[in-house]
């Protein structure tokens, strides 16, 4: 996590540099476009030995309503992966396992601006899991992941908050944004009159996208 505060760092920095050189935006100007980019996603959970970010990707299409020359609506509808690679070890799983996760995802942001390039954007999600997949490297545990999980054994929907920053021209954009989940990915399961969620994470996803207006 540390290397992704690392970037979310270094593409702020670069976003305020451009803003000396880089061309106005009408902030009040209605926009509709396509944007993508690049998802650095984990699980966050304390049940693990350690975790390692996946990379994956978001894609889709965005809407900018603006409300004033300051505010604007922004929602937009994705595809976009996320998961992680978690270290186990406790009675039921001891290794590794890494989890893969494509939702359908639909964030409705409140856009500040702070200058016609700069703003900050913050708001809600839901997402709809597409597929869940999972594969394992476990030694001597009672539950082989890879073949006792399938995509019914993930929650279909996914709530969570989203922050970020970014820096608009007329037709281009790009930024980076932070997307925390609020519940778990696993569902509920039952072994031997115990009751336990697996995978019991919940998804931290960093991406950084590029976006352009065709409105």
């Amino acid at each position: 996590m540390k290397n992704l505060k690392t970037i979310m760092a270094i593409v702020l920095l670069t976003s305020f540099s451009q803003l000396t050189f880089s061309q106005s935006s009408d902030s009040s100007k209605l926009k509709f476009g396509l944007k993508g980019g690049v998802n650095f996603s984990n699980l966050y959970t304390d049940n693990v030995e350690d975790n390692n970010v996946l990379t994956g990707f978001n894609a889709g299409l965005f809407a900018k309503l603006p409300i004033t020359s300051s505010f604007a609506i922004q929602p937009e509808l994705l595809y976009t992966t996320k998961g992680a690679k978690l270290t186990y070890d406790n009675y039921f799983v001891n290794g590794s396992a890494k989890f893969n996760l494509n939702y359908i995802e639909l964030p409705v942001l409140l856009v500040i601006n702070l200058t016609n390039n700069f703003n900050i954007h913050a708001g809600p999600y839901v997402a709809y899991l597409v597929d869940g997949k999972a594969s394992n490297d476990v030694q001597g545990t009672l539950f082989d992941i890879e073949n006792n999980l399938s995509n019914e054994d993930f929650n279909k929907f996914d709530t969570g908050l989203s922050l970020g920053v970014g820096f608009d021209t007329d037709q281009i954009g790009f930024g980076v944004r932070y997307n925390y989940g609020l519940q778990k990915v696993g569902k509920e399961r039952s072994f031997l009159g115990t009751n336990y969620t697996f995978p019991d994470g919940k998804n931290s996803v960093i991406n950084l996208y590029l976006s352009y207006s065709i409105l």
